[in-house]
């Protein structure tokens, strides 16, 4: 297929203009265009929704998409706790995926607020959801089927290649072209979700306390618009069967998801875009529209929210006990500058996971994630907020913006030499590199 003139990421923060593009039907078509590639030397990446906001996916080679490979094609059988493996194509999008699950009585034990990106794109740049238990969607993978730089398809799982398993279920795509992924999966079920403001600080100093909110809820989360004091707030828990609960009156999820979350808040972005004098009244009134609502709906409608205002991202993993003081940090710093920042920070948390190069390897982990409107300039602001996050040990999202580079990031996973190990020797010429990856791993095959 023809190659577009340019692809760009949804974001606009990345862009390509790869010598071939093709969406490819089957495996066996992705296999030959891996073969072609590597007799000529050219490099291959993958490309899913375009969701990350890193440059994972630039190049100047083949750019294959995977959205053809998108079918369930084998359910396991029930475990003890109801859970099921469930293999599908790797380019099924994460809402396309949890139709098929709902379809079959299943659910996706977490997820993120974006159901938009490929089920590839999302486990290979470590994609998480909220919940001091729960992991990211990495650690959920069972087995994975890849094709290799010599064109062949190969099985990795725990018991089955399994450094490859852990090299290619959170790896950028370094180590091989992803067809087909097993995930666990759960029982369908149902969140109570209850959003409310509260200020800030009392949020802060609650979050640490065994009586907190990220203790006592499965699923924890909040915003803060800069220059306000007020977090908006977001838990959720597991409806029990029997205990039925409401759902959200059609209007209303209109009204605060539709017209005020994406309407109203993409017209008040471009105004302050205008007018950076109005961002902190402008926030201040943006952080008190949305009021408490309580709701009951399935998880996958509960988990994710349309998001249609562009906006640029960068988000850092920090031990947990390092949320609080790095985000005061950045408040002080906001106010110090007046920097025009009209977008909310989010803070989520998970658990601690074995996963190589998840963000949440060994240990407790919080979420800061710094947003910029896509026509605002956000160097400073990233570059300050990154360097408060390093400061406090912090691992950025391989998905979104950062400076990091192999020499920086390499302490920081106790399992990097392992990965930088099965990538050299798995792909040594660096087919399935590009620049991104270059800079994050090193070159291939030092």
């Amino acid at each position: 297929m023809t190659a577009p003139a340019t692809w760009r990421n949804w974001a606009g923060t990345a862009s390509a203009e790869p010598s071939r593009f093709a969406r490819v039907a089957s495996e066996e078509e992705a296999a030959a265009l891996v073969r072609a590639a590597a007799e000529t030397g050219s490099r291959v990446r993958a490309v899913g929704a375009g969701h990350s906001f890193s440059p994972a996916v630039v190049t100047d080679g083949t750019l294959i998409s995977l959205d053809h490979l998108d079918r369930v094609e084998w359910v396991g059988p029930e475990e003890a706790d109801g859970a099921r493996e469930v293999r599908v194509g790797a380019g099924i999008r994460l809402s396309a995926l949890c139709e098929e699950l709902a379809r079959r009585g299943l659910a996706l034990e977490n997820m993120g607020d974006i159901d938009a990106q490929s089920l590839a794109g999302a486990i290979s740049t470590g994609t998480h959801g909220t919940g001091a238990a729960f992991t990211g969607f990495a650690a959920q993978v069972r087995a994975v089927r890849l094709i290799t730089p010599d064109g062949d398809v190969v099985a990795a799982s725990v018991a089955q290649r399994p450094e490859l398993f852990e090299a290619a279920r959170l790896g950028l795509g370094a180590v091989g072209l992803l067809t087909a992924i097993t995930m666990r999966c759960v029982p369908a079920f149902g969140l109570r979700a209850v959003e409310a403001p509260m200020p800030l600080g009392q949020v802060l100093e609650s979050l640490p306390e065994a009586d907190g909110p990220v203790a006592t809820n499965e699923h924890f989360e909040f915003y803060w618009f800069p220059y306000t004091e007020i977090a908006l707030t977001k838990a959720n828990n597991t409806v029990r069967p029997g205990e039925g609960g409401t759902p959200l009156p059609t209007w209303r999820r209109v009204l605060d998801d539709e017209v005020l979350s994406n309407g109203i808040f993409g017209a008040t972005n471009a105004l302050t875009a205008r007018l950076p004098v109005l961002t902190p009244t402008v926030n201040r009134v943006a952080s008190r529209l949305l009021t408490a609502r309580t709701y009951t709906a399935s998880s996958a409608a509960v988990f994710t929210s349309p998001r249609r205002v562009v906006f640029k991202e960068m988000e850092y993993a920090l031990p947990v006990e390092a949320v609080v003081p790095a985000l005061r940090e950045v408040d002080a710093w906001v106010r110090r500058t007046g920097e025009n920042v009209p977008f909310p920070v989010e803070v989520r948390f998970a658990a601690a996971d074995d996963v190589w190069l998840s963000t949440a390897h060994g240990r407790a982990t919080g979420y800061i994630a710094v947003h910029q409107f896509h026509a605002l300039a956000h160097e400073r602001y990233f570059r300050a907020v990154e360097d408060i996050m390093i400061a406090h040990a912090g691992r950025p999202h391989w998905g979104k913006m950062h400076r990091r580079d192999a020499a920086g990031l390499a302490d920081l996973y106790p399992r990097f030499a392992d990965f930088l190990a099965v990538r050299d020797a798995v792909d040594p010429r660096g087919l399935f590199a590009n620049c991104y990856t270059d800079t994050v791993f090193g070159p291939a095959g030092r």
